[in-house]
């Protein structure tokens, strides 16, 4: 049993994987993430049912297990149906959050159609499809440095193998 918030075996298959630079994408319901995943990125879909599991979820549980260099947001449309009244409420949840997991950068905004080509790059480790149905809730994390800590000394103590005493009638 693992004693850490984050227990999905897929998902930390993959952040074993990755490394610094690595990112990670956490889509919302919306994302077209089986058509736009980069060539090493593994796919893990939460999406059980709307709103089941959330990216606010998958965030929280992501940034307990990885220290974020950066993450990015899809930039909202300024115009036409799709473009909100103001700033997606998502987003301050989403920098509660990172702030929360020691994250002290802020979120970039990229473009929607520039953010779906840096969701397909090499780099990308990981596309989490969640079931989010708040709009513009999509994010790109990059992976940042374990700091060093104190050195672990694993025991090269060795069990001493059992004594092999053949039958008595053997002997």
């Amino acid at each position: 049993m693992l004693k850490t918030t984050l227990i999905h075996p897929d998902i930390l298959c993959a952040l074993g994987r990755a490394g610094h630079g690595s990112q990670i994408l956490i889509a919302d319901g919306n994302y077209p993430a089986g058509t736009t995943r980069g060539p090493n990125a593994a796919l893990v879909s939460l999406n059980l049912a709307p709103g089941i599991v959330t990216a606010t979820q998958v965030l929280a549980a992501v940034a307990s297990a990885v220290p974020i260099e950066a993450a990015a947001v899809m930039a909202t449309a300024s115009e036409g149906p799709n473009a909100p009244a103001a700033t997606p409420p998502i987003w301050s949840e989403f920098t509660a959050i990172l702030a929360d997991a020691g994250f002290t950068g802020g979120l970039q905004s990229i473009e929607r159609f520039a953010f779906y080509r840096a969701a397909r790059g090499p780099d990308v480790a990981l596309t989490i499809a969640t079931a989010e149905q708040r709009v513009y809730a999509n994010i790109l994390l990059t992976i940042g440095v374990v700091a060093p800590g104190p050195t672990v000394v694993i025991s090269q103590h060795r069990a001493k193998p059992p004594s092999f005493a053949p039958p008595r009638h053997l002997r």
